[in-house]
């Protein structure tokens, strides 16, 4: 089987096109060229499932545009999405941000997704979905250390409760690597399928490795690639796969 691990930044973009006519103007304005380009991209790996972090569920900035239903669509699988604040969020009140998500895609054989929620930090939405014989966390983790690893607690305790092999990706945020992550990967048996550490941020001069994807026994990883595409700031991630 093929993942696909991808932050999109709400396809407004990786570069100086972010900041025009204003820095940062893209995060209001987007940029209605790039979700086509991450479409074709998307389809040209042919996953059979896919996460994507960052994706704008429909705000203004899309032009009302559902970005996971559409990528969805064009790929032929099933979609789930949600926003990535917890439902007494302040968040859930703002223009754009009430709007900004995660999602997952794949295809019929998914059993069933759930929703989970962090207790602490600003993005706290966790994706539970369980395949025939794996279950797949996708997480986007806060930029707070502190938060992070408050986090990575409430996690390990929703992978101990699973009684099948976990695969956990997403963006991490972990501006010191897996280094940071060590103890949370040790203590829930967890291995990284990018064995080299080749970063993934930012995209124009990759330096960081904050995307992972990591994977229980049960889940033999054969290939793990790293594109180097800039459609976002963020580099995607291509790990295939086998279930043992």
């Amino acid at each position: 089987m093929r993942l696909l691990l991808y932050n999109i930044r709400y396809a407004v973009g990786g570069g100086a096109s972010m900041h025009m006519p204003l820095p940062g103007a893209g995060y209001v304005l987007g940029n209605q060229s790039v979700l086509p380009e991450i479409t074709q991209f998307v389809k040209s790996v042919d996953p059979d499932i896919v996460g994507l972090i960052e994706v704008d569920t429909g705000s203004i900035r899309s032009r009302k545009v559902n970005q996971a239903k559409q990528i969805a669509a064009a790929l032929g699988m099933n979609t789930s999405y949600e926003t990535k604040y917890g439902s007494k969020s302040l968040n859930q009140l703002l223009p754009i941000v009430r709007k900004q998500g995660n999602a997952f895609m794949a295809a019929a054989r998914v059993h069933g997704e759930k929703f989970h929620y962090f207790d602490t930090g600003i993005k706290r939405l966790i994706i539970e979905f369980e395949m025939r014989d794996f279950a797949v966390f996708l997480v986007h983790l806060s930029v707070k250390y502190r938060h992070r690893h408050l986090q990575l607690r409430r996690l390990y305790d929703l992978i101990d409760e699973t009684d099948k092999p976990v695969i956990v990706a997403g963006d991490f945020n972990t501006f010191w690597g897996e280094n940071e992550i060590y103890l949370f990967m040790r203590a829930a048996g967890l291995t990284s399928a990018n064995t080299e550490s080749l970063p993934t941020y930012p995209s124009r001069a990759p330096r960081k490795e904050l995307d992972f994807i990591l994977y229980q026994e049960g889940i033999v990883v054969t290939g793990l690639e790293v594109p180097q595409v800039r459609y976002s700031d963020h580099l995607p991630l291509i790990c295939d796969f086998e279930v043992a």
